[in-house]
């Protein structure tokens, strides 16, 4: 008998990995979903007997689709896929009915191990190929907003300072390529954020990683209307790799040090050097996890360089290096990281130099075919 499968993901890159990764031989029809909000209505369509579902996605995410799910008592049996892998978020999707919980990249073998430990798969059924029926394959459309603007300029500051404009052809970020980072920067966006969860013995909220490709030149016009009111301190970190280039940076809000503090059991003290040491620690996790995260999934190794404080409670425009003016366009992956129960507010930017998206794009490139 053919089972009904959905997989239920924002990503484009993300459905095809799982797609790819199905056991072999199983006798399945595939529907796709782009959001929670499709998948719920494709599995009221008939369309998920089983459904592999993302946590992080807009319009409705994964856990207000096993709320629904539970309330409406549909019938489908759930297993979660994502790259938020802390300890809290397993728990809190099995509470919710899930059966299982795979972390991102997903794993052909873990995941024939989970389906047919459930039953759901079994070797011994075999059909010659599976049918695929798209719900939909519209990638996300990424927003740039205003507090994207700020965090991104503030953060163009230092990026291999010492190399010319390039003259070559302008390089462009298709909707497809886009879809890339942003689901790469999801997988190491979970990476961080359950070091940092387990450091403060907290609950992360993660987001949507936001991915753009910058003019900064929009970005000093977008500084030039608006003020930050609060002052915020900054880490920098240079990498680089083969053909790749670029900056880590970490801002926290000056308001968020003090609850950093109690969690991480510091005797806060401003006068005595506690914030740096705070903001110097946050930066190790972060970008540290963030960039292994990357390097993992791309197969490529990063060295990194020294930290270096940006400023300590100044405003955000303060923050803008000299050299700034040297860059015309830099690919900038942003994600804001914040603490349930908590008012920390902490922001981590990737930012590529324009000439390493030759080198990114050819290792993406395999991903989306």
């Amino acid at each position: 008998m053919t089972t009904k499968l959905l997989i239920c993901d924002d990503s484009n890159m993300a459905r095809k990995q799982v797609a790819r990764s199905l056991p072999d031989g199983w006798d399945v029809e595939i529907s796709f979903a782009a959001n929670g909000i499709e998948g719920i209505e494709a599995i009221k369509a008939g369309k998920g007997d089983v459904l592999l579902l993302d946590l992080n996605m807009p319009e409705m995410d994964g856990y207000q689709v096993l709320e629904a799910i539970l309330a409406q008592d549909l019938p489908t049996l759930t297993i979660v896929i994502s790259g938020d892998i802390q300890p809290e978020a397993h728990q809190r999707v099995t509470r919710l009915g899930a059966l299982g919980f795979i972390q991102k990249p997903v794993n052909k073998e873990i995941l024939t191990k989970v389906l047919s430990s459930y039953g759901v798969f079994s070797k011994e059924v075999a059909a010659p190929e599976a049918t695929v029926n798209i719900t939909s394959t519209k990638p996300p459309v990424a927003k740039f907003d205003i507090q994207e603007a700020l965090l991104s300029n503030q953060l163009d500051v230092s990026i291999a300072e010492s190399e010319p404009v390039s003259t070559e052809p302008e390089m462009t970020l298709s909707a497809d390529m886009r879809d890339c980072y942003q689901e790469i920067a999801n997988v190491a966006m979970g990476r961080a954020g359950d070091l940092l969860a387990r450091l403060l013995n907290v609950f992360v909220e993660l987001p949507i990683p936001n991915v753009n490709f910058i003019e900064v030149s929009e970005l000093r016009m977008a500084l030039k209307d608006i003020e930050n009111h609060e002052s915020t301190s900054g880490i920098c970190q240079g990498f680089i790799s083969a053909g790749i280039s670029g900056e880590a940076l970490l801002i926290l809000n000056d308001s968020s040090f003090k609850d950093v503090a109690s969690l991480m059991n510091y005797q806060y003290d401003a006068d005595m050097g506690t914030e740096l040491e705070l903001l110097m620690d946050l930066a190790n996790v972060l970008i540290g996890a963030c960039l292994k995260g990357v390097s993992e999934q791309l197969d490529i190794q990063f060295s990194q360089g020294h930290p270096e404080v940006l400023g300590q409670h100044r405003k955000i425009s303060d923050l803008i290096a000299n050299n700034a003016s040297k860059w015309k366009k830099t690919l900038a992956i942003e994600i804001s990281y914040s603490i349930e129960n908590y008012p920390i507010k902490c922001d981590l930017l990737l930012l590529f130099t324009e000439k390493s998206m030759t080198t990114l794009n050819n290792k993406l490139a395999y991903l989306i075919d």
